[in-house]
């Protein structure tokens, strides 16, 4: 076999695309090369992330309370409701 057909089999195809399963295996071969460099968060990291975004959003969910209260509150004061 000469050097020039083992090459053009690895090589894509005249118009430059790799062939469907080609593209596939390559992606599956990213996304595990991608996973593989993931480092998970520690037990007290999650607790500690999680407390954050659960106290976050009581803050925001307070703050739009009190938006929407004082909203109504204008709007039944201007309308006379």
């Amino acid at each position: 076999m000469s050097e020039r057909a083992s090459s053009a089999s690895k090589a894509p195809s005249k118009d430059g695309r790799r062939g469907l399963f080609a593209r596939i295996a390559l992606f599956v071969r990213q996304v595990v090369a991608e996973l593989k460099k993931v480092v998970r968060p520690t037990r007290t990291e999650l607790v500690r992330y999680t407390t954050v975004v659960l106290v976050f959003v009581a803050v925001i969910m307070a703050f739009v309370t009190g938006v929407d209260l004082a909203i109504g509150s204008f709007v039944g004061w201007v309308f006379g409701g």
